[in-house]
Parts: structure tokens; sequence; C-alpha cells
């Protein structure tokens, strides 16, 4: 028989798909004799058949029952006992980390009897109906869908009327009042009265955990962290212990490592006289460790040994819920804290030198995603600046934006394309679609480690917390610091890395870590040192040793798409291997324009011919340049290959001007002529129309050209003394046939410069792989072929019958809301769907070329998750936008270490 509850003492950390990240963590400390409330863990397998059927497993009740006796037996209380009585916690815990997205409930149990048992045997009565009080507030909000706004509203009176600054200056009596009118609000909004029972508290707490699972807003956070709908949450039921009982006790957070810059040291946040609910909430700002030394020097140490042990267990930065009752120190939660890209790059860097993990190990423990964060640009301090106000830095970058002061405007504003900053004096779960629709995030309460900011850092955004000396007014839709009050719509600018905060736009910079890629090492150094910024010295060396060792570890080779000299220039500072793709259609834009136009729409071939002539120097020249930034290295160019429209005139206009000749009596013979050529070629679908190798067949001397500038331009680098390695690239292809005759061609040309010009040319043919039908063939391809390219977005778009220009905004989000898509696959490979085809192609391509070179250059080269299967499928490179090329080369590295 299925078991769906186990006691803390029964698990360990390895344990997570059964217990939850935090069921197995708290079975892990308690085995490592850490001082944890005795409770216990019921299962996801328990939260999934509930979640499917709408009701819990046959025999969970009576499991429930037994583990609630055994903890009465341990505590020597009893559940609902009226005299003593045993509180608990029902908190979420799924496999991974979704902090604030789930539900938590404390002090479970409280009754109108056993809160008057609980105030004679702690001598606390104010502690006692404080702790009723949060219950009826958690429980109302979380359990019986009573908006907690009213709670909230209704505690903010209390506490006006007493005349005192905050909730724990109300005494015994205002709490007593409060209770009773928190019991009324429940009633009036929901129908029902507060139960009174402790185990049917109990039952309807963990339903509504398992209930939370499927919010809106813990749906938002899976799909942005790609976290499978299925796994489901456990529910973590454990012995209550007090914050709240006054002077000597408290309850905080802290982390064994600061998550925001990686700095080495014990960081965190304590509240005395509160619950760990106050501390994460970032209802009342909080005081630092050292803070917490002063007042509990013995609970402090002992705390910090914990760390210790903690940190040296897991062989990672930790992050730890603690709470102090009376002097006693109980360790209620940890995990592997997230942390910001910064800290992320510091952290492993710092545990490779402490003997902690291998290099390896610490390649693994970052991310392209990381990597792209800290290329970010940064605000430009050297510019005059007006602060407004300043906080605490608790997840860095830059963000400017419009500020709003609801989570609901910043969903709507950022959808008009504005970028907005999110202003609140704290944020709550409730807030993430705000959140991540926001450049930044600041909030006048709270600190490293409130919902705010761990949200913020799980989600790469920039926030300042705990800005004090600003005033929200929410309602009147302002906020005031320092005299300076701004109104919804104005501009702040927010520094993530130093807490401070300046009114107007300020503008940004290259990041320390981008100018390391891009202008090396010693000039990046140089800037740190300028500055005497230690941090981000360190930061720059630590990318340095991780993304050589990726580089030394790593299979596939990395390329860029690189169209002109500039960007090829660009592509190779940030350690490109060569040009996996250049469009030429980009070189013909412009004043260039008209040039493939008249090729086109020649009537006569001398017309044609004529513009082909002109067309010549200006290829060959833009290969020349090209082909000099990338020398030593391959160059794959890709034959002319848009649709066929974007080299016309505009149909509409065409036909305006005719018809304004007509409306006057005159005749506009060009116009009419041009429309006439336009009516002619005109096509219901571009896309899948007269493009690629079918233009280069059916306009004759098209591709000849570009084979041409290209071997002629790699004839003059040659001569020169460079080493020119151009590769020719035939788009579109689905029929090998289609190949060898533009090959065919192609050969006798190469061959004829060749000789004239006394220089041997090897320059490979291949072909790009867009069309399901290529993929299927790759074999017959294979024989007339001297590389692969897959090209993933035509790919994706004609395996799917997508067009992407439409679709996205037709009808993606519904298809991601529906679970039809976990990821664009415009974003990420499909892996089931065209990854196959990559994966049938390369088989069968290789089967009859076992040289066959095969790359990727679509913008699937690029993301992350997408090269790790292009390498597992055994491609030789990957090719992307000059900016994605470090990410590619760290994701590579990290591919072949992590599948080994």
């Amino acid at each position: 028989m299925r078991t769906y509850v186990y006691d803390f003492s029964e698990g360990d950390r390895t344990q997570k798909d059964l217990l939850g990240g935090k069921g197995a963590n708290l079975a892990e400390m308690t085995r490592l004799g850490l001082p944890v409330p005795p409770g216990f863990t019921i299962t996801t397998e328990a939260c999934r058949e509930y979640l499917a059927t709408g009701s819990e497993p046959a025999t969970l009740a009576g499991e429930v029952n037994e583990a609630l006796a055994r903890l009465e037996a341990v505590a020597g209380r009893s559940i609902g006992e009226a005299e003593d009585p045993l509180l608990v916690s029902v908190r979420s815990g799924a496999k991974f980390s979704m902090p604030g997205m789930m539900d938590t409930v404390l002090n479970v149990g409280l009754n109108d009897q056993s809160v008057m048992g609980l105030a004679a045997v702690s001598t606390n009565p104010r502690f006692a109906w404080d702790s009723y009080r949060r219950l009826i507030q958690m429980f109302g909000k979380t359990v019986m869908d009573v908006d907690g706004d009213l709670f909230s509203d209704a505690l903010d009176e209390a506490v006006e009327a007493a005349g005192v600054s905050g909730d724990v200056e109300l005494d015994e009596t205002s709490l007593c009042e409060l209770v009773e009118r928190f019991k009324r609000i429940v009633v009036e909004e929901s129908g029902d009265e507060f139960p009174q029972d402790p185990r049917r508290q109990i039952e309807m707490t963990v339903r509504a955990v398992f209930s939370s699972w499927n919010t809106e807003r813990a749906t938002l956070y899976r799909r942005r962290e790609r976290i499978s709908d299925d796994l489901g949450t456990a529910v973590n039921v454990c012995t209550m212990v007090f914050g709240n009982l006054g002077g000597t006790s408290g309850s905080g957070v802290c982390f064994t490592r600061d998550p925001a810059t990686g700095t080495p040291g014990a960081y965190g946040d304590y509240l005395s006289n509160a619950q760990g609910e106050d501390v994460v909430a970032g209802i009342r700002n909080t005081l630092s460790l050292d803070e917490f030394r002063q007042l509990d020097s013995d609970s402090y140490d002992e705390l910090l040994s914990n760390m210790d042990l903690l940190e040296s267990h897991y062989r990672d930065l930790c992050d730890i819920e603690f709470t102090v009752e009376r002097g006693k120190l109980w360790m209620l939660q940890t995990r592997v804290g997230k942390r910001t890209a910064s800290a992320a790059f510091r952290i492993a860097v710092q545990l490779v030198d402490e003997g902690v993990i291998t290099i390896d190990e610490a390649l693994g423990r970052v991310d392209g995603a990381q990597l792209a964060q800290l290329m970010f640009p940064q605000f430009d301090l050297h510019t005059p600046r007006t602060t407004y106000t300043h906080g605490m830095a608790a997840s860095p970058g830059a963000a400017v934006g419009r500020v709003v002061f609801d989570s609901a405007t910043a969903v709507q504003w950022a959808e008009r394309g504005d970028k907005v900053v999110l202003l609140r004096k704290e944020t709550n779960p409730d807030d993430l679609g705000g959140m991540v629709a926001s450049e930044g995030i600041l909030t006048s309460r709270g600190g490293k480690t409130s919902h705010a900011a761990v949200v913020a850092r799980g989600l790469g955004k920039t926030c300042v917390c705990g800005a004090a000396e600003m005033h929200v007014d929410a309602e009147g839709r302002s906020a005031t610091a320092n005299g300076v009050t701004i109104h919804e719509g104005d501009v702040l600018s927010i520094n993530g890395s130093t807490g401070e905060v300046y009114t107007g736009e300020l503008p940004v910079v290259s990041s320390p870590v981008f100018c390391y890629l891009e202008e090396g090492l010693e000039v990046a150094l140089a800037h740190a040192d300028a500055d005497d910024d230690i941090e981000t010295r360190e930061l720059i060396l630590a990318v340095d040793r991780v993304l050589a060792r990726a580089d030394e570890a790593r299979r596939l080779g990395v390329r860029a798409n690189a169209d002109k000299a500039p960007d090829a220039e660009r592509a190779r500072a940030l350690g490109a291997e060569g040009v996996g793709l250049c469009r030429t259609e980009h070189m013909f834009l412009g004043d260039r324009r008209v040039l493939v136009e008249r090729v086109i729409l020649a009537n006569e071939p001398h017309e044609r011919e004529e513009a082909l002539k002109d067309l010549l120097p200006l290829q060959r020249s833009d290969f020349i340049d090209l082909l000099s930034e990338m020398d030593g290295l391959p160059c794959t160019i890709r034959l002319l290959d848009p649709p066929l429209h974007e080299f016309l005139p505009d149909h509409a206009d065409l036909r305006v001007r005719v018809a304004v000749a007509e409306a006057t009596g005159e005749t506009d013979h060009e116009a009419e002529k041009l429309l006439a050529a336009v009516e002619r070629l005109h096509e219901a679908n571009p896309m899948l129309g007269l493009r690629g190798v079918r233009l280069g067949l059916v306009v004759p001397g098209l591709f000849s050209l570009q084979v041409r500038a290209i071997a002629e331009a790699c004839a003059q680098r040659i001569q020169a003394g460079g080493d020119a390695q151009a590769e020719i690239m035939v788009p579109l292809v689905g029929s090998v046939v289609e190949l060898q005759l533009i090959r065919d061609e192609a050969e006798v040309l190469i061959a004829e410069i060749a000789a004239d010009t006394g220089v041997p040319l090897e320059i490979p043919i291949g072909t790009m792989i867009e069309l399901p039908r290529a993929a299927l063939t790759a074999g017959r391809i294979a024989e007339t072929a001297d590389f692969f390219s897959f090209g993933t977005n035509d790919l994706t778009q004609t395996t799917w019958g997508f067009s992407r220009d439409d679709v996205e905004a037709a009808f993606f989000n519904d298809y991601l809301e529906k679970g039809i898509f976990d990821v664009s696959p415009f974003e990420t490979i499909d892996v089931d769907g065209v990854g196959e085809l990559v994966r049938m192609a390369s088989k069968r391509g290789r089967e009859t070329h076992p040289g066959l070179h095969l790359g990727v250059c679509g913008e699937h080269g690029g993301d992350p998750e997408s090269i790790h299967f292009f390498d597992e499928v055994g491609l030789d490179y990957v090719s992307c936008s000059p900016f994605r090329v470090p990410i590619a080369r760290l994701e590579a590295g990290r591919s072949s270490i992590l599948n080994r």
C-alpha cells in the first residue's frame, strides 16, 4: 500500500520528488541533528491525486491522524487541548523552489477556547491573541478566499485607533477586538464561520495548499521558470515555535553568503517579536544579523555554526529560515539559495578556490541566462543625476521606467509598450504578473529576504527594497521621499547594484562583463581598478575562469550570424570561431535595393546583365571586407534568400501613382509598367513562393553573380596574403536536383576564376536544411552537399505550419496558457517535432556522407536549452547573433560537462 505521510525523521534531501524541496530538506536537517521542530510531510503523490480527482487519497486522513498522534506524543500536548494546545504550521513545499507562490498558514489549532490556554501557559495573553488574529487572517485569505486587503485595512485601522506606530505595539484588548472583527469579516465575505475544530482547520488548510499549486501566480511562475505543471506540491505540517513571544523571541531569514553579490559572510534579516511571515512579507523593516548578535549572542553563535554546517553539507550557498523562541534557536527551513547572476559566478569560483567543488562543478552551477544578465548595460554614474531615495540593493541591474503603483497597471502599460517600474510598499505573491511585466521593482519596506527581493532575483529583475524614507500613497498614486513627490507615469531610474534611485532617465553604459568579453581581461580589470571596485574585479575574473573552462570542455564550435564586416569584427572579439550565416540579402538594403529590383524585373537579357554588372563590384567588396575580418576562419555565405516581394516596389504605392496620373489626365508609363510586373509576380504566400534556390534557378545570372563575387573576393584575399575560408550555402533546397543544378554552375565559375587568377580555390558548397522534405531526403541531398546548416527558424515554420509573423501575436499566449507549448518553439527547439527532423537529417546525411559537416544557424543556435540538444545530436557547431556568442560558448561547455 502506498504511503502518503512521512515523519521528518524518515526522509532525506534526495527525496525531493516525493517530499518536495522543503520536506526533503527538513528531513535532512533532522538527520544532521539540527534543532528542527517535529513534524511530518504529506507527499506530492497525495497532491497529484487530489488535483486529478478532486478528493484526497482514501487512506490519507488516517495517515494524517496517526502522524498527529505521534506528534502529540513527542510534544506531550494535544491538538485542540484547551489548557496547553499543540499548534502547527501547514506549509507548501514543491520539488523546485517557488518562493511566495503557494500558501502557508501558521498557528493552526487555535480557537476561542485554546487561545485562553495559550495565554495562560505562555503567561503572555498579548502573544496568544496576536497568534490567533494571525491564524484567522492567513486562514481567511488562504483557505476561505477572503480578500486579504480587508484584514490588512482592519489591522491598520486598529493601529491608528490605538495611537501606536505598528501592530507590535497593539495591546491585548486591541488584539481581542481585532480577532472579533476578523471573524466578522470571514462570515461576511465567505458566508461561513471561522472553523473552531482544530482538525477541521488542518484538513481545510491541507486542501488549500494542494489547490494553491494551480493559482494564477503559481502557474505564471512555473511557466516562466519552465517547471512542469504535473509535479504538485508536498505539504509540511510542523510543530509551531513562536518568534512573537516578546523581546527574547524573533524570526529571521539568512544566507551563508550574500545572494546579491556573492560576497562571503553571513547575510540576513531578523525581526524581534515576530513570526517568519513578517520577515518575508516585508511589512516591517528588519534588523541585520549583526544587530541580531547584539540582541542574542548565544542564538547568533549557534545559528552561524549551523550555517557553516549546512553550507559544508550542501556544498553551496544556503538559504535558511529560523525562529528564536525565548532564547531557543529552531531551524525551520533550508535550501540551496537563489542568487543573482553576479553572485552565481563569484560563489561558484569561490567554492572552487576553497576546495569545496571542482571547476567543472562550477561550470554546471552557472548558465547562459545568467551570463546574458551580466552583459546588460548599467547606469553611467559619471553623468549628473538627482537622487530620489536609497534602499537595499536587492537585485542588481539598471532599470528605467514610468512609475506604476499596482500590478494590473504594470501589466496594462507594459502591454502597450511602456517600460514601467513597479513601486509598492511591499509586494506579495499576487504581484507576480506586475513584477514580470516591469523593468524593476522598488519598495519602501522589506529587506534582502523579502518577497520582492527573492522573487526579483529569481526573475532576473532589478530591485531596490526597504527605501524607508519613501512614503507610498498607493491610493493617491504617488510617493514622497526627501520632500520630492513623484506621481504615476513619472520616470525613475533604479540601480539594483547600489540601492540608489534617481529621478528621470539616467543614461546607461556597457557592463564590466561585456567590456571584458569585447575588449579583453586586461582592459576590463583596468577599468575596475580605476574605480576601486573589488567586487567587479572578482566578478570579471570569475567569468573569465568559468568561460575558459567552458571553451576547454566543449566539443561544439560556436560561430556567429554576421552580415557585414562590423558584425564579424564584434563577433570575433566575443569569441566566434567563424561566420555560420552571412545573409547576403541584408547587403542589398537601402540604395542597393533598386539594383536587385532591376535584375528581377528585367524584360530583356541585356537589362539584367547590366544590373548584374553594377552589382558585382559591390558584392565583391562586401565579401572582401567580411573575409578580412574572419581571416583564417570559416565564413558561410548564404546566397540570396528573401521572399520576392521584399525586392519589388510596393504594390499599393504603384496603384496610387497610376490612379493619381489617371485622375489628372496624365499617364505614368513607368508606374504602369512596374505595376504590371509586380502584379504578374504577386504571390499570395511569399514565404513559400519564389525565394531561395527557386529564385536562383528562375532568375538567370543572380546566383552566378554572387558565386563569382565570393570566388573573386577569396582570390584577392589569398593574393594579398590572407586566409579566406568562404563556404557557399544554397537556401531553401527541397530536392537534391535543385542543389545539383546550382552546384554544377558554381563549380564551373569557381574553376574559371581560379584559372584566371592563378589562385587555387577550394570553396565548399552546402545547403540549408529548412524544409521537412529536405530533412526527409537528407541522405540523397548529402550526396551533393559538403555541409548542412539547419535553418531552424524556417524549419519550425514549415513543420508546424506557422507563419511566425502572424501566429506569435495571434494565439501563442493562448497556446502557452493551455499547455500546448511550454515555451515558444521559435525560442527553444521543439525536440519532439523539429528536433526529430534535425536528428533524422543528421543521421541520414552522415550515413551517405560520413564527413558531412553539420551546423545550425537559426535563432535556436543561441538558446541555452537548444544548444544542449544540438550537442547531443552531434552537430559540429552552432551559429547565433554576435551578442549571444559568449552565451553559446558557455552552454556548449556546460553541455559537454553535464552530459558526460
